[in-house]
């Protein structure tokens, strides 16, 4: 799972009444949920107890946590601490995780792309823990270390959408995509903070551009069905948000379909 996926996992874009408009908001994660933790976190040490800590994450989180907390009893340090962290996210203790990750990228004699890297993984779990004010933070201290990182500027991105700044939004998003225009994950937020500026043709454009490059990816189905209800297509916003709870039925795209279709099903009253 990328960074972009990540962090579009967490955020949900939910269908208001104000002229068909939406926003993202951010939660954080149930007791019971698993975390998806980066595929490939940055080295801040070279061992091999953290090399097979950091292995262990995605299928063993707990006996990860195990490995760093023994680990670091035994003077494991910064590297320990790391992994520590990211077994935190894994296992939906986000603000822990963020708090800790933070602490390690502002101490560590790692490179400066490790660090930045680091910090960006402090923003993903301020983003999993709902608090995007402190996740747009430690994302402006990565990009401070790496300015054009496009994971860095579009996890900022989402930041700004969540808390209100679509313009800030567009312009690291926009960084983006000119870099990099085959990224579907990045013309969704693109989409996003055009729709929340209400330019909605380069909105719809800009979803369309994602599902040429992904035809099935959730998120650019649940947001051209957003920017088609707003534009009065009721039936095409109700065709995309079906396709997205046919694709991940038991996903949070599925949820936030489905409930932006019992909205239009409730009428204006109840929106």
């Amino acid at each position: 799972m990328t960074p972009f996926r990540i962090l579009l996992a967490g955020a949900a874009m939910l269908l208001i009444a104000a002229g068909g408009g939406a926003w993202w908001w951010l939660s954080g994660p149930t007791a019971d949920e698993v975390l998806p933790t980066p595929p490939e976190p940055p080295r801040l040490v070279d061992a091999p107890e953290y090399e097979r800590c950091l292995q262990m994450l995605d299928e063993d989180p707990h006996g990860a946590r195990s490995l760093a907390d023994s680990w670091g009893m035994e003077g494991g340090g910064e590297g320990a601490a790391h992994c520590a962290a990211l077994a935190m996210l894994s296992l939906g203790e986000a603000e822990r995780a963020a708090e800790a990750l933070e602490r390690i990228a502002t101490r560590s004699q790692a490179g400066i792309a490790a660090r930045a890297a680091v910090f960006g993984q402090a923003g993903e779990a301020w983003i999993a823990a709902g608090r995007p004010a402190r996740a747009h933070s430690a994302l402006t201290l990565a990009l401070a270390l790496t300015p054009a990182d496009p994971e860095l500027l579009a996890e900022r991105a989402l930041a700004s959408l969540a808390l209100d700044r679509p313009a800030e939004a567009l312009a690291d998003v926009e960084r983006v995509v000119v870099a990099d225009p085959n990224l579907a994950e990045a013309w969704v937020i693109h989409a996003a903070a055009l729709r929340r500026l209400e330019r909605w043709a380069p909105a719809a454009e800009s979803v369309t551009q994602a599902l040429r490059l992904e035809s099935d990816n959730v998120e650019a189905l649940l947001e051209r069905g957003i920017i088609r209800q707003a534009q009065g297509d009721a039936a095409g916003a109700r065709s995309d948000w079906e396709r997205v709870i046919e694709l991940a039925p038991d996903g949070g795209a599925a949820d936030l379909a489905a409930q932006n279709m019992a909205l239009i099903e409730a009428g204006p009253a109840r929106r």
